[in-house]
């Protein structure tokens, strides 16, 4: 459920309430699978609740609500998203999602990643609160959200679900210190990209980092850093991720869908994968991340074989320092905490919570336990939902 603001108000009037208890439940409204007819309606909500926008949305944003909800090659009605119609046949609330494959232990299931919990004010309140309903934990085999707000965080929980709250950060790792304050200026006020800061930025960066040794990471020689492919970046997380019980199947049709839906999402950079060399030429990792030197690195996903967590970061963020970006950015996973908190410039900032539901108890203990690998393209974090539109 979205992190930019779960709109939905479940609180009714007490006329309302005594309303909707005595109709019949036809003109209550219904909850149904989200469908490509739908997508203007749900476009127009979207736009409603999370830009403050009443317009009927773009058509490239239609276009994108298509290719994210429809066109993945897992898409089943009983797997995509699910909407409410009130008593008039309009949709007052929405819940978008994505199916994604998982193994659990030996066995494979389809997960749900939840991209959007929305509803438009009090009229949608009574729809969200039956959407709600359905996305109780003892119904689900296994759904999540990696951003969602405190209030559908509430829920969540309410419903028998889980937070994760390492997965609830977003690291920050610092090279540039001038240019990551810009790029950060530029979230919250966009017009300033038309001020001549940017070369000032780069000048004082140059001093500060000769005047404050820890903006440059520090990394062990002979390593190398080779460009990958995403076939390999596949390949290779068939066997790295392994040492999870709980981790995404990624068949070769849909990590092609996610990198092909991932790389529309040019706001953050281009989407690039390297792979980390050891001194034997042993290959001790693969990292996947979205960038545009001389700005934020995103990085989405990390996998190295179990003990090699230090190198692996270390010689990541020597390698981005290197190309030029001003910052590092990503998801905060357990196995990556230890490697992480070593690096200086560093700092953790909440970023949306992650929560998760399941009937299943060995998904829980897995969890809880830190024994599941999910986040970047196994979460939300590729979406141009996130970032644009």
């Amino acid at each position: 459920m979205h992190g930019k603001g779960h709109s939905a108000d479940t609180t009714a009037t007490p006329a309302r309430r005594l309303e909707t208890g005595a109709a019949p439940a036809e003109r209550r409204g219904r909850i149904r699978p989200m469908e490509r007819s739908d997508i203007a309606a749900v476009g127009k909500l979207f736009n409603c609740i999370f830009r403050k926008d009443t317009s009927g949305g773009s058509p490239e944003l239609h276009d994108y609500l298509e290719a994210a909800f429809f066109s993945s090659p897992l898409y089943a009605p009983e797997h995509g998203s699910i909407l409410h119609e009130n008593a008039d046949g309009e949709i007052d609330s929405a819940v978008l999602s994505v199916p994604m494959r998982f193994w659990v232990g030996e066995r494979q299931l389809t997960a749900r990643l939840l991209c959007a919990f929305m509803a438009n004010g009090k009229s949608g309140a009574i729809g969200a609160a039956n959407l709600a309903r359905t996305l109780r934990a003892k119904r689900q085999d296994f759904t999540f959200s990696d951003n969602a707000s405190p209030v559908s965080a509430d829920h969540w929980e309410a419903g028998g679900g889980h937070v994760l709250p390492i997965q609830s950060l977003e690291w920050r790792r610092v090279f540039r210190p001038l240019a990551s304050a810009f790029e950060r200026l530029l979230m919250v006020l966009p017009t300033a990209k038309y001020l001549p800061l940017r070369p000032f930025a780069h000048l004082l960066d140059r001093l500060a980092r000769r005047l404050v040794s820890s903006f440059k990471p520090a990394a062990e020689a002979g390593y190398r850093v080779e460009q990958a492919s995403f076939e390999e970046f596949r390949q290779h997380a068939e066997t790295l991720l392994k040492r999870f019980s709980v981790r995404p199947v990624w068949s070769p049709e849909e990590f092609s869908w996610l990198v092909a839906l991932a790389g529309r999402n040019t706001a953050c950079g281009s989407l690039h994968c390297r792979t980390i060399v050891g001194p034997q030429g042993e290959t001790i990792g693969l990292v996947l991340y979205f960038g545009q030197p001389g700005r934020i690195a995103r990085v989405l996903n990390v996998i190295c074989p179990e003990g090699r967590e230090r190198e692996m970061t270390e010689q990541t963020l020597a390698f981005l320092d290197r190309e030029g970006y001003c910052e590092a950015r990503g998801m905060a996973q357990p196995f990556l905490m230890k490697a992480i908190m070593r690096q200086r410039q560093l700092t953790f900032k909440h970023s949306g919570y992650f929560c998760f539901a399941t009937r299943h108890r060995e998904i829980v203990d897995a969890a809880l336990g830190d024994d599941i690998y999910i986040g970047g393209l196994a979460s939300e974090r590729w979406s141009n939902l996130v970032v644009d539109f």
